[in-house]
Formats: C-alpha cells, structure tokens, sequence
C-alpha cells in the first residue's frame, strides 16, 4: 500500500526544532518570554502593520477582536454562512448578539452584492447606525472570511461598511501572505484593511504554531484594549487587580518560537503552494467536466496564499461523499467543505440571503492535499486517482 497523503499537516524542520528547543532549555514555555513578543512585532513588520496581539488560537483573536469592536448583546453581525463555524460563534453567540448570513460569490467569499442588497433592502439607516427592518436590531458590523486564502472584493465591501456605518472584521485565518498586487490596495495584505484582522496559526494553517492566532487593528486602542483583555484584564501585575473581565488567551513562548521559525519560510511555503496547485489545475481542471476552482490572479490585482485547493464536481455526475471515501480507501485524505452555518446548532432561526452559490459549493467541493511539503510525485498521484473516478 502506497504511504498515506494527508489533507494538510505542518512542515517543521530543523529551525523549528532549533527555536522550541531554545525554549524549553530556558525555561520560559509558558506565557512568559520575550519570543511572544518577538513573534507579534515579527508578524506586524510582515503584514505592515504597527502593532500584533498574539493569542492561543484564532478563535479566541477573533472574540478578542469582537470585544475590542463594542458588539453588544441583541445587536447583529452580517456573517458569511460559507466558513468555519469558529468565524461566527465569536463575533455573535460568544457576544450575545445575532448572525444575518449571507451566502458567496465566485470567490467563496462573502457577496458584496448580497450584503448591499440586505443593507439597503432589508434595514433603515438612521443617524446612529444601521437597523434590520425585521427585527429591529442594530446590525453593528460586518464579518469578511477570505475563505481558503482567496481574497474577498475589500474594495467593494470597504465601500459598503463606510456607507452602512459598519464596523468591518476581516477574519483572515486561512489568508495570511494574501496580498494585493496592484489597484488602489496595492501592498495592502488579507486582515490589515477593516477595522480589525485575526490570523489562525492551528496546525492546518499555511504556518503553525500548534495552536495559535494574532490580531492586528487599525485603531491602536483596539489592539491595546485586545492585549488587555487576553491577559486576564490585569491592571496591577504586582497586586493581582483586575479592572474588567478578562480572558485566559495568551499564547505560549514555545509556540511564538514556533511561529518565528515558520514566517521566515512564510514565503517559500506560498511558492509551494503555487506550484502544487498549478499542477493540480494543469492536470485536472475540465477533465471529463472536472474543475479546479480558481483563485484571484495577479492580473486581477491579487497574490493569493493558495492555502486551499478545490475541485469541484457539479456537471460531473460524482457524488462528493462517495470520492472522498473511495480516494480515502486509497490512502488519500480530502474533505468536503464545511457545512453551512445557517443550517446548524440554532442558528436556522437567524436570517439567511442569497445562498444559492453557498449550496452548490457545499454539494460539490472536495478538497484535495495541500500540505505544504506535498510533494509533486504525491501531487501526481492524487490525481491519477481522481482521474479514475471519471
């Protein structure tokens, strides 16, 4: 039997091993220790940013970032319902306040045609904010997931935020590295352009730390309030008070070792990647009505991180849980993409729009090994093994 191709795994070598090691004979593992800090400005310098919070995990930068906006209890999100379900639990239930989702454009990504036409459709813009017709709410803030690494149109939905007095959260989990190239956003990476950005370092993330996330904002205080708040609220390090209620969210400096070794090879991971999807589109895409989908191009303004590689089936006549299970009996690990959000846990009783595109993704993705150290014989073998299937 051939050696089993896992979906997306980290890619440590010796200058990880070298930097935890530095660590753990220091002593300084937990919380503690410059390397946290290091990391942070690290991170701010790569993304252009003056100032990074790191925390334990990406959801907890994103209910970090949630805090730090204001949301408040009864007030609503416009959401996306194509994501990871950690996108949206910060930003509303852990608030107490309600998701509107709203369904994707061709770049997976939340539609900005969509959320105009909620915002101008479905609410009331009065002198203090944006109110949903239906209930009554305050729709406080809007949420961008540049799903899979691709960017979302932050031009537009720049634009929309401005116009409907929207505080704008990009979740930028799966985008670090994305970047625009050329246009009026030029230089300006995924996360560093709303209000507010939170990156996810989890071990299937483009680089990782194990577990881990980062904030960064465009409002200093914001960033301050979100260190404040990750570190226990703690006003007084010497007598223990603490002014508001804080979270237990710090990241530890055995990861912050981690993820300084992994950003210097930031770069040369998003070439792999590049290069493993480009064979896949080569390959695949319109093989027997076969599709790799795309992500944004250079020429459309945009170096995308490539985080994530889709193959799409509609048209095919392929059931998507059947190849992922046969592909599995081969010893190769895909995945549909994630069940939509409006349709789990309570969230069906929220407003849902334009969900059509959402759907058909839903139905027909399977996404295939992308590992960073994937290597291009693995890469071949995947897809003769998808080829079979048609």
């Amino acid at each position: 039997m051939s050696a089993f191709i896992p979906l997306s795994v980290p890619n440590f070598g010796e200058k990880e091993a070298a930097r935890a090691a530095e660590a753990i004979t220091s002593g300084w593992v937990s919380t503690s220790g410059a390397r946290v800090g290091e990391f942070e400005q690290a991170l701010a310098d790569y993304v252009g940013m003056p100032r990074a919070v790191a925390s334990n995990a990406g959801s907890s930068a994103l209910h970090l970032a949630a805090m730090a906006a204001g949301i408040q209890p009864g007030q609503e999100v416009i959401v996306p319902t194509l994501t990871f379900i950690a996108a949206v639990n910060p930003l509303t239930r852990y608030m107490g306040a309600e998701p509107v989702f709203i369904g994707c454009d061709d770049s997976w990504c939340i539609d900005p045609e969509a959320v105009e036409d909620f915002c101008a459709n479905h609410c009331t813009l009065k002198e203090d904010g944006l109110y949903n017709n239906r209930t009554g709410a305050k729709v406080a803030a809007l949420e961008v997931v540049h799903v899979f690494g691709n960017m979302a149109d932050m031009s537009r939905l720049l634009e929309i935020a401005k116009k409907y007095r929207l505080t704008l959260i990009e979740d930028a989990t799966e985008a670090l590295g994305t970047k625009y190239v050329s246009g009026p956003l030029a230089g300006k990476f995924a996360g560093t352009m709303g209000d507010v950005g939170c990156y996810s370092f989890n071990g299937n993330k483009i680089i990782t730390t194990g577990a881990g996330g980062m904030l960064v904002s465009n409002h200093p205080d914001w960033a301050e309030h979100a260190k404040h708040l990750s570190t226990q609220a703690k006003s007084d390090l010497l007598q223990f008070f603490h002014d508001e209620v804080g979270y237990n969210y710090r990241m530890t400096n055995v990861q912050a070792c981690l993820g300084l070794a992994q950003l210097e090879r930031l770069e040369d991971f998003i070439a792999t990647k590049i290069a493993r999807y480009n064979q896949y589109k080569d390959a695949l895409d319109g093989y027997h009505g076969l599709r790799i989908l795309p992500f944004k191009t250079e020429a459309e303004g945009v170096r995308s991180n490539h985080w994530f590689y889709s193959l799409y089936l509609g048209g095919t006549g392929l059931d998507r849980d059947t190849v992922i299970a046969t592909l599995q009996d081969q010893g190769i690990q895909t995945r549909p993409v994630w069940a939509l959000i409006h349709e789990q846990a309570d969230y069906p009783r929220n407003e849902a729009y334009h969900l059509d595109k959402a759907q058909d993704l839903r139905a027909n993705i399977v996404n295939l090994p992308c590992s960073t150290n994937l290597s291009e014989a693995d890469c071949a073998r995947v897809i003769d093994a998808v080829k079979a299937l048609v």
